[in-house]
């Protein structure tokens, strides 16, 4: 009778275990996707002040017509990639956030647009919501990272390819350049 109670209470505990294993495993892809969505927003909010932004520029420098297309062209490819694509999420953005330098880099050569007040204004807007942006994505890598973690360590790992839990990617930049700093001269 003893050792029966022993092997009852070392299952039980065994699946008291198995199911803290995954309940901690649901969790970190719950906490994956919602980091996820918060980059979305902030994506979002980018994509509908990309319009505003160029079309202040239009008013400005009309002859550029080439750069302000590409960002239009570059801004409505990254809001055709495939919602849950990390990796073309990230490339695509990648590109827009290139286009969205040239715009400023065109501003330099108009002093009346970068006195503007709603470009300047436009500029903080997109500003902000880039700085929220790499803190989104910062959240969403250290989620990611601590559900690939648990998906990849042992015993959890167990649970993860019982129940099909998987890794998921970094959003990661695509070009080194992008970490460059950026040079300011006067």
């Amino acid at each position: 009778m003893n050792i029966f109670m022993i092997f009852v209470a070392i299952v039980v505990l065994l699946l008291i275990g198995v199911a803290g294993m995954y309940n901690r495993l649901v969790k970190l892809r719950n906490l994956a996707a919602e980091a996820w969505s918060g980059i979305s927003v902030q994506l979002k909010r980018r994509f509908d002040l990309i319009p505003n932004l160029v079309e202040t520029v239009k008013g400005y420098a009309g002859h550029e017509k080439a750069t302000l297309e590409n960002v239009i062209k570059l801004r409505n490819s990254a809001m055709s990639a495939a919602p849950g694509d990390v990796s073309q999420q990230s490339q695509t953005n990648a590109a827009l956030s290139q286009g969205i330098k040239g715009i400023f880099a065109l501003a330099e050569n108009y002093p009346d647009l970068k006195a503007n007040q709603n470009f300047i204004e436009l500029q903080k807007a997109l500003g902000t919501i880039e700085d929220n942006l790499q803190n989104s994505r910062r959240y969403y890598n250290g989620c990611v990272r601590d559900l690939n973690t648990s998906c990849e360590t042992f015993p959890s790992v167990l649970i993860a390819n019982a129940f099909g839990f998987e890794k998921r990617d970094y959003f990661e930049l695509d070009n080194p350049e992008e970490a460059q700093n950026v040079k300011v001269s006067f």
